[in-house]
């Protein structure tokens, strides 16, 4: 769903950062080869997360969803020169294509690949972290959320992604749509939880910036 014109996104992302060469090729490639590639987050949307990281310089970020790791590789623009990611995702088939850019960027040593369930593997990484992107299974993020919080280092940031879900969050809650309805209450969630402060940005299908407190 589009919030805005074809046209005025195409001059929005016309008078924005260029796209660097490594993510154009990874984009090309995710559409050529990956399915559901709109998944990818794309120029505009990257650029968005590159300057976020930029202003926060996180030294420890994680990512929940990798897919071909387009995002991965805008966080890292902000990362500190000691800094990690950390990112999972549950497609195994995956591996390659992201190892593939990872490892031809500057970050390829700083970036570490986690295989399987978030839910699993998040309680196993023993770090404090600056910046998380959560763009992942919908059902799960009410869980994620709670997961990360004690994780966070204070001032750290939380990004969720598909927040908008198309348009969804504004029409009636169908029966079996279970993905919109958890949307809606972790949108809640980030409203009122006080241990964060939210705003919701209309870029793409929908970007929540959360500071903990």
């Amino acid at each position: 769903m589009h919030f805005i014109s074809q046209e005025l996104e195409d001059y929005i992302e016309k008078h924005s950062e260029k796209e660097p060469d490594l993510l154009a090729a990874l984009n090309k490639e995710t559409y050529q080869k990956i399915l559901l590639p709109r998944m990818l987050s794309g120029h505009f949307q990257g650029r968005v997360l590159s300057m976020l990281s930029k202003l926060i310089r996180p030294v420890n970020i994680l990512e929940i969803g990798t897919f071909t790791g387009y995002a991965a590789l805008c966080l890292c623009e902000g990362m500190q020169e000691n800094g990690q990611l950390h990112t999972i995702d549950i497609k195994e088939e995956l591996e390659t294509i992201q190892r593939k850019y990872f490892d031809k960027s500057p970050w390829g040593s700083q970036i570490f690949q986690h295989l399987g369930e978030a839910i699993d593997i998040i309680p196993t990484l023993e770090i404090k972290f600056d910046l998380v992107f959560i763009d992942a299974d919908k059902e799960n993020y009410l869980n994620y959320f709670e997961m990360i919080v004690p994780k966070m280092n204070k001032g750290g940031i939380i990004l969720s992604d598909n927040v908008l879900w198309s348009g969804k969050v504004l029409e009636p809650l169908q029966k079996n749509d279970s993905s919109t309805k958890v949307l809606l209450e972790y949108n809640e969630l980030l409203k009122n939880d006080p241990r964060v402060e939210t705003v919701l940005l209309p870029i793409r299908d929908g970007l929540t910036v959360s500071r903990v407190k």
